[in-house]
């Protein structure tokens, strides 16, 4: 009796244990997240693809010391460019490695991914049309007085990543920016413009790689950047942050009818402590969950300006049960909540 005790004992244990294993992994805000690896993920101002089941997550690759270069006259804080990051994951919570897949140019100080020079926000987008994957970025001078946008390509989402060069878009500066790829297949890009007083949205040729010429300047005078952009019930919508450098301040939604505007701000949807100051991050993204109908995740930022590397991330599921549109805070959370 006493063995049968003991082994009815160790199954439960191991029950226990299995379940447990099973559990599903929380978002922990503004932690340190790590990858399979046991290293901390490294994807900053980043973009969500999902493709053939799998979740694909690129950013910003921030290693080594950040400065503070003796001619800012802002808080121009700055790591080397070392290149865009890729992660991927069937479950949001379970991050694999990819690499670099963009990497830094380090033998030539002209090219856009010099480490002397500045890469932010990269975004990818797949072309059924082309089979392509299409990556938009930032590409920046180390002063910050380029203001345009570099495009790669590749025919894998993990790449490698092929650079075709930067421009600006329509002959628009071209800063914080993000992709949309609409239902019927036309992408968009959304840059702040104007020295970041206008936002800009700049219709795509049918491969992405251009704009087409067709474009509109919204919220005029009113300096938004950190655009993410994403639709829900027919209408579309924009999260995105006022122009505070690498400092907290308030989001602000806005909503259109059309893709092009005209665009209405319908105000600040985060609730909750330090709501004011979007928990302390700015707004990279907005991923539409697939299988999980009505969960949007509002992807946030909370840079360290001093220490870029160890920027952390915020991730917030978007509340729509009200009459109003929120961003509730919460310190943990899980996608199989929803």
């Amino acid at each position: 009796m006493k063995k049968l005790l003991c082994a009815i004992a160790s199954a439960v244990i191991c029950c226990g244990q299995a379940i447990a294993a099973d559990a599903p992994a929380a978002i922990e805000q503004g932690t340190v997240w790590l990858d399979t690896d046991g290293n901390p993920i490294n994807a900053h101002g980043g973009g969500m693809l999902y493709h053939d089941g799998k979740y694909y997550w690129y950013g910003e690759y921030k290693t080594g010391e950040t400065v503070l270069p003796d001619w800012a006259t802002w808080e121009a804080y700055r790591t080397d460019v070392t290149g865009v990051s890729c992660y991927s994951s069937p479950d949001l919570t379970t991050w694999t490695f990819e690499g670099i897949v963009l990497p830094a140019v380090k033998d030539d100080p002209d090219h856009d991914l010099h480490p002397s020079k500045v890469c932010e926000r990269p975004k990818v987008v797949y072309n059924a049309k082309t089979g392509k994957f299409v990556m938009w970025f930032h590409a920046e001078s180390a002063d910050y007085s380029k203001a345009c946008a570099g495009v790669a390509v590749a025919d894998s989402p993990t790449g490698p990543y092929t650079y075709l060069g930067s421009f600006r878009p329509n002959e628009a500066m071209s800063r914080d920016q993000t992709v949309f790829v609409d239902d019927d297949g036309k992408a968009y890009q959304f840059a702040s413009s104007e020295n970041n007083q206008t936002l800009y949205i700049n219709e795509l040729t049918d491969d992405y790689l251009r704009p087409t010429g067709r474009f509109t300047r919204n919220f005029i005078g009113m300096s938004r950047e950190a655009p993410a952009v994403f639709k829900r019930d027919g209408k579309y919508y924009m999260l995105s942050s006022g122009c505070t450098a690498w400092d907290p301040n308030k989001a602000e939604l806005a909503v259109a009818d059309s893709v092009m505007g005209p665009w209405t701000t319908i105000g600040e949807p985060c609730t909750g402590p330090e709501a004011d100051k979007t928990f302390y991050g700015q707004s990279t993204y907005v991923l539409p969950v697939q299988g999980k109908d009505g969960l949007y995740i509002a992807m946030f930022d909370r840079w360290k300006k001093t220490d870029l590397a160890d920027s952390r991330y915020i991730w917030l599921p978007i509340d729509f049960s009200g009459e109003s549109i929120t961003i509730p805070w919460r310190e943990s959370w899980s996608p199989s909540d929803f």
